[in-house]
């Protein structure tokens, strides 16, 4: 079973995120509303998938850079109710791996997180190859 974080201000978002999650066969090691508690959490449990908000993406705390050094296997997934362009751009350009939109829809969610776990172990595999 993959383990997931979840970092949202909103405690609804949260707990309806965590619903979702835990509905899809993932186990919620934990949650919290902080960038700070995300990469406690996170070095506490390594999970395979950390969603996060973007206003803690975007608190100045540099937490996805952090995760990315510690946790390169870590996956990191955006939450927000809006996306732009330069929005996507910059958080892909800090290391976020997907991006889940607010209102949450459980069978998008899920099949954004399969699709990027999927990618992210070919491309794996395919570094791991031997020429």
């Amino acid at each position: 079973m993959l383990k997931a974080v979840i970092v949202d201000g909103n405690a609804v978002s949260r707990s309806m995120l965590g619903t979702v999650l835990t509905d899809g066969s993932y186990d919620v090691v934990g949650a919290t509303h902080t960038s700070s508690g995300a990469y406690a959490l996170a070095l506490k449990h390594h999970p395979h998938v950390l969603c996060i908000a973007r206003e803690q993406v975007e608190d100045g705390n540099n937490v996805v850079e952090q995760l990315r050094a510690e946790l390169p296997k870590t996956l990191i997934f955006m939450v927000s109710g809006t996306l732009d362009a330069q929005a996507v751009q910059a958080a892909v350009a800090r290391g976020v791996h997907g991006f889940i939109v607010k209102p949450f829809k459980a069978d998008t969610v899920l099949k954004t997180i399969r699709n990027t776990v999927i990618a992210f172990v070919k491309k794996q595999q395919q570094a791991a190859k031997p020429d």
